[in-house]
C-alpha cells in the first residue's frame, strides 16, 4: 500500500529527467495561493506590521524624545528659576515632544501648589510614567501581529490537514491529489512564522527603545531643575519630595522647645519622713 502510493511521486521526477526535463518547483505566487484565505491574510498582517515599524521607528527617536535645541532653551530658562518662561516653551505646539510633556506636568504643579518645591519630583515621575506608557501602546499592535501569525499559520495547518484527510476519504490516497492540501499545511505555517519572527524582534527593539530614551529624558529633566530643588535640610530628606508636610509656628515650636521648670526642693521635714 505504501509502495503503491508512493511510487508515481518518486518515478514521476525520473521520468521527466529520463526525457531531458527537469522537474518544476512551484513558484512563490503559487505557494501563496496554495496558501487560500488563511495566508492573504496572514501577507496582510506582514505589510501592516512593516508599516508600523517604519513609523514607530521613526518616532521612536532622540531628536523626537529629547530634542536638543529644547533642552538648550530650557536650561538657559531653568538655570535662571524662570519657571513661567520655562512653562511657556514647553507649552508651544512646535516644541510638542517626550520631554516637554512631561516638564510642563512637574513645572504646573510647582507653579500651582503652596508647596510645589517638594511635590515636583513626584510630579515628574507620575508623568514621566504616563509618557512611558503612551509610547508602549503605539508597540502593542506590533506585539499583537507577532502573537496572532504563528497561530494563523497553525490555522492553514489545520484547515490543510483536514483537507487532506478529506480527500483520502473521498478518492483514496493519491498524491497528486493530496499535493494541494499537504501544500496549504506547511506554506500557512512557513508564512506565520516568517511574519512572526521579525516582528517580535522590532517589537521588543522598539520597547529597548523606549525605555533607554525615557531614562535619558529622565536625567536630563533632573539635571535641568536641580536649581529649583528646595535647599537645606528638607531638600537632603527624601520625605521633602512626598507628601506636602507644614511646618509648626515659630511660637509654638518655642513653647514645645522651651525646658520646663522643677519642681521646688521639699521641705528637710518632708524629706526626712517626719
Amino acid at each position: 500500500m505504501t509502495i503503491g502510493v508512493l511510487a508515481p511521486t518518486v518515478l514521476q521526477p525520473m521520468l521527466l529527467l529520463a526525457q531531458g526535463e527537469e522537474p518544476r518547483g512551484m513558484t512563490l505566487l503559487e505557494q501563496i495561493n496554495n496558501g487560500g484565505v488563511t495566508g492573504y491574510v496572514i501577507i496582510i498582517l506582514s505589510l501592516a506590521a512593516l508599516t508600523l515599524a517604519i513609523i514607530n521607528i521613526i518616532a521612536i527617536q532622540p531628536k523626537r524624545l529629547v530634542p536638543p535645541h529644547l533642552i538648550a532653551a530650557l536650561h538657559g530658562a531653568l538655570s535662571t528659576r524662570d519657571v513661567v518662561g520655562a512653562l511657556e516653551i514647553c507649552k508651544r505646539v512646535e516644541n510638542d515632544s517626550f520631554l516637554t510633556r512631561v516638564l510642563a506636568q512637574g513645572l504646573t504643579r510647582y507653579q500651582r501648589s503652596a508647596f510645589g518645591p517638594f511635590e515636583f519630583k513626584d510630579a515628574i515621575e507620575e508623568a514621566g510614567s504616563e509618557e512611558v506608557a503612551r509610547l508602549y501602546r503605539r508597540t502593542d499592535a506590533l506585539g499583537l501581529i507577532g502573537s496572532i501569525a504563528p497561530m494563523l499559520g497553525l490555522l492553514g495547518t489545520v484547515i490543510g490537514m483536514v483537507g487532506a484527510f478529506g480527500t483520502i476519504s473521498n478518492v483514496g490516497a493519491r498524491p497528486e491529489l493530496l499535493a494541494s492540501d499537504i501544500s496549504k499545511a506547511l506554506i500557512t505555517t512557513l508564512m506565520g512564522l516568517c511574519v512572526a519572527i521579525p516582528t517580535m524582534a522590532v517589537f521588543t527593539y522598539l520597547r529597548n527603545r523606549i525605555d533607554h530614551y525615557a531614562a535619558v529624558a529622565a536625567q536630563t529633566i533632573e539635571d535641568m531643575t536641580v536649581n529649583l530643588e528646595p535647599t537645606g535640610q528638607q531638600a537632603k530628606t527624601p520625605a521633602a519630595f512626598g507628601p506636602a508636610r507644614t511646618a509648626a509656628p515659630p511660637s509654638m515650636t518655642g513653647v514645645t522647645g522651651a525646658a520646663r521648670p522643677s519642681a521646688p526642693p521639699a521641705p528637710a521635714g518632708a524629706r526626712a519622713g517626719t
